[in-house]
């Protein structure tokens, strides 16, 4: 990498000198992450907006959701608040919640990344050699992050009413989504000064989220019915949290715009800190210092396999818990599916496509529950296997592999673990799915292990995946982050939505999800699971195999 900077007099120098200068380099290095995050928001905003007119076509159908929403805890607790009945505040009541989780993470993501990771990895002392102000780093990362938002916020409101909303609901909308990004990019900016590992930063601004999203949901589901239960008056403590903040704007019914003063003084008042803690520590230190290690490694640690399992087992439990609760919440809600989708036949037709055909309501939906659950998982083996990744470009992996450590041991030892996360994962997103359909259904035993068969059915889709991101490491680690998660998202798009979008099948047929039998709607069948299996098993040695050839990146 190289910085070119202008020789700048002394007295010009302040502590944000070369911002400038900053901001196009971060711009060069999200020139692909960003794109992908943006469109792929927006993209999938306006699917949602769009299906939501096919599926409730009279004043009748969407007031039946809306009612049917209202008085449902969980729909309350993981889609959030519904505020009326027209098609807008439908879509906003079913697309707000998520797309706020997706940009908080968005920007959580991109500070961290042009900040601590810059620390982490040595990047910021060379930038620092030059003429560089203090905070000239953190503000560029804010400066590219608050302008990514921007953009999400405004081509999310373009395409709604490219499609037909009305304008002020559709900005109102989009602003919500982008203020919910500005105001965790200031989270992740303290989140950078306390710790002196991007991973941990990054863990901690996680957890800010995850908090944000648990006192939202305890809040909501803490909600009283109004307006002839079209409507839910939050409770308190969804006022205490920047996503509760952004549902409270209620887009295409109150557009309560002064709500973005919330979310906006929120991220002034972060941001200042942050601006304040990066003049109390030192150059690529942390707040906190680390902990001093046992004065003995664990006897597993100096082994490939220890060494790995030391790296992945954080990533690995947090994603765990994240499947677990989603199932859980799938399961809990799957008994009130008929009176969610109402009196909605296209609602109806819908989880029958996704559910592989089922004319069962519940099997479809259970069905459609696991493949989002799959995807999820797919996303943990992808951010895992790229973990390597990560230390190939930090400059850690050549000392390691200076040492008697073969190189097929080490990426078979990541590769293995990430395999068994994998196979964790799906084991336990059927058995909580399963288990929290049991409690509602009384059979929780014969649910439990329904669903966990179920879900298994679904691996072979997702070891595919995990391999061809590893012979993405293998073959192109210039590229490898991009073309991983651009890989994925193909796959989400193909194997998930491809019906809908009514795609030839030939191209539906280039996901691995597409092959894999949509259970408990559909019988299983042992012959695409085997082929998946060996063709992930192939894939893998040969990840591997391009992986001992080719030159470590410096």
């Amino acid at each position: 990498m190289t910085v070119l900077t202008r020789p700048v007099d002394a007295s010009e120098g302040t502590q944000f000198t070369g911002t400038s200068r900053l901001v196009r380099l971060a711009l060069r290095r999200d020139r692909i992450q960003l794109p992908v995050w943006l469109i792929s928001l927006t993209v999938f905003l306006l699917f949602v907006a769009a299906s939501v007119g096919g599926l409730y076509t009279t004043p009748e159908e969407l007031r039946s959701v809306a009612v049917g929403s209202a008085v449902s805890p969980v729909a309350l607790a993981t889609n959030g608040i519904v505020s009326g009945y027209s098609e807008g505040a439908i879509v906003a009541s079913q697309s707000v919640l998520v797309f706020a989780l997706a940009a908080a993470l968005m920007s959580t993501l991109a500070v961290v990344r042009h900040t601590r990771q810059n620390e982490e990895t040595g990047r910021a002392e060379m930038i620092g050699a030059a003429v560089v102000g203090r905070r000239a780093l953190l503000t560029s990362a804010l400066v590219v992050t608050i302008g990514a938002n921007i953009v999400l916020a405004l081509a999310s409101a373009v395409g709604l009413v490219a499609i037909g909303f009305p304008a002020g609901g559709s900005l109102a909308l989009g602003a919500s989504i982008g203020g919910t990004g500005i105001a965790f990019a200031g989270v992740a900016a303290v989140a950078a000064q306390i710790t002196d590992g991007a991973r941990t930063a990054n863990g901690i601004a996680g957890a800010a989220i995850g908090i944000a999203f648990m006192l939202r949901a305890v809040g909501d589901v803490d909600s009283t019915v109004v307006d002839d239960g079209t409507r839910v008056v939050s409770g308190w403590m969804s006022w205490l949290s920047p996503i509760g903040w952004a549902q409270q704007i209620r887009p295409f019914d109150d557009d309560a715009w002064w709500i973005l003063l919330l979310l906006f003084g929120f991220a002034a008042v972060h941001i200042a800190i942050a601006y304040v803690l990066i003049g109390h520590r030192d150059q690529g230190a942390g707040l906190v210092q680390p902990r001093p290690g046992p004065p003995v490694a664990a006897r597993s640690l100096p082994s490939a396999g220890g060494l790995a399992w030391r790296m992945q087992r954080v990533t690995m439990f947090w994603w765990l818990f994240s499947v677990v609760i989603l199932g859980f919440a799938y399961g809990a809600v799957g008994n009130e599916i008929d009176q969610l989708v109402g009196s909605s036949q296209q609602t109806a037709d819908l989880f029958e496509q996704l559910g592989g055909g089922s004319a069962a309501l519940v099997d479809a939906y259970l069905a459609t529950a696991l493949g989002f659950l799959s995807i999820v998982i797919a996303a943990y083996a992808v951010q895992s296997i790229l973990r390597m990744h990560g230390e190939e470009s930090s400059g850690r992996l050549e000392p390691l592999l200076a040492t008697a450590l073969p190189r097929w041991k080490w990426m078979l030892s990541h590769v293995s673990i990430v395999v068994g996360g994998v196979v964790l994962a799906h084991i336990l997103a059927g058995a909580f799915t399963g288990f929290a359909f049991g409690l509602v259904t009384d059979d929780i035993a014969g649910n439990t292990a329904r669903m966990t068969g179920a879900a298994l059915a679904y691996l072979p889709a997702v070891l595919v995946v995990l391999a061809v991101v590893a012979l993405v490491f293998g073959l192109f680690p210039a590229i490898a982050s991009s073309l991983s998660w651009g890989i994925f998202a193909a796959c989400i798009v193909l194997g998930q939505f491809g019906v809908l979008f009514k795609l030839p099948q030939v191209v539906l047929d280039l996901s691995p999800f597409t092959h894999v039998p949509t259970a408990p709607a559909e019988a299983v069948t042992a012959l695409p699971l085997v082929v998946l299996t060996a063709l992930a098993l192939a894939l893998g040695v040969a990840a591997i195999a391009a992986f001992a050839r080719r030159d470590i990146r410096m």
